[in-house]
């Protein structure tokens, strides 16, 4: 009598973990406290390695994003500015060009730190996305999702989990990437990834973040629960805004059980990518 075929080998799920102390070159110019500065990304990186958590994943190289996979998503104006902004012709200029934005800072490290932030997400994005891990977190900044297609602005300079959505949609269909999930969890709404992918089906953006009838900041009204989309994307803007900053576990729960979990079973994504601002438990 023949006997069943033994079962396989379960093994352990693949986890990518990227970091890069280049990044933490991005500083404010003179050493001012800063709520977003280098010590954010050290002390995860410094936490991950305590808890033995680094040591248990593979780990990844950063990788500077090409200037064609950025402009999927920004102006070649822009680009242009946010690459050469750290270079010596800029040291006069540079404090002066930075308060015309919106909440940003500039230094000489700036440049290179922005490269490597977009390029790293698309280094994780595309290693999940080709089957070599089964997630990954790409540890990364500048941040990315406030900036906007043609400013920087909430002290990012480039959008770069919209770089990566772009880069698997439209470079990469050999990955088989028709669909994706962008979960922003971050306490700000993702104000510049729903503006580039307001009209764009393939993409559904989720975003949960404290609104205050439009007060908080960025102070958009488009993070109101009524901009659902336009056009063929049209119902691929989800928004769940808070009125106050009292929302707890129970509510985060509860936008997860009756919004976000039922509308991504039906849209079934192919890759969920996730902005994991971590402001709103603080």
């Amino acid at each position: 009598m023949a006997e069943p075929a033994p079962a396989p080998p379960v093994t352990a799920p693949l986890v990518g973990l990227l970091y890069d102390e280049r990044m933490c070159a991005h500083a404010t110019p003179n050493g001012e406290e800063h709520p977003e500065n280098p010590e954010r990304l050290r002390s995860i990186w410094r936490k991950l390695n305590a808890a033995g958590v680094a040591s248990r994943c593979v780990a990844l190289k950063a990788k500077e994003a090409e200037d064609k996979y950025i402009a999927s998503v920004h102006s070649k104006r822009h680009i242009k500015l946010m690459k050469e902004i750290s270079s010596t012709i800029y040291d006069a200029s540079r404090n002066k060009i930075a308060r015309k934005f919106n909440s940003i800072y500039l230094n000489k490290g700036s440049s290179e730190s922005a490269v490597l932030a977009a390029g790293s997400v698309i280094e994780v994005a595309e290693k999940v996305a080709a089957g070599e891990l089964s997630s990954a977190i790409a540890l990364v900044r500048p941040p990315g999702h406030h900036a906007e297609h043609d400013e920087a602005m909430g002290f990012c300079l480039f959008n770069n989990v919209a770089v990566a959505a772009n880069y698997l949609l439209n470079e990469r269909p050999d990955l088989g990437i028709k669909k994706i999930l962008i979960v922003d969890w971050d306490v700000h709404h993702g104000n510049g990834t729903q503006k580039m992918f307001y009209d764009d089906p393939r993409v559904l953006f989720f975003s949960v973040h404290r609104f205050d009838y439009g007060s908080f900041y960025p102070s958009e009204g488009d993070a109101s629960h009524c901009f659902i989309g336009e056009e063929a994307g049209k119902g691929y803007n989800i928004n769940v805004p808070w009125e106050h900053g009292k929302c707890g576990d129970a509510d985060y729960i509860a936008a997860w059980d009756h919004v976000l979990l039922p509308v991504t079973k039906v849209f079934d994504p192919d890759i969920i990518l996730v902005s994991a601002g971590f402001d709103a438990g603080m």
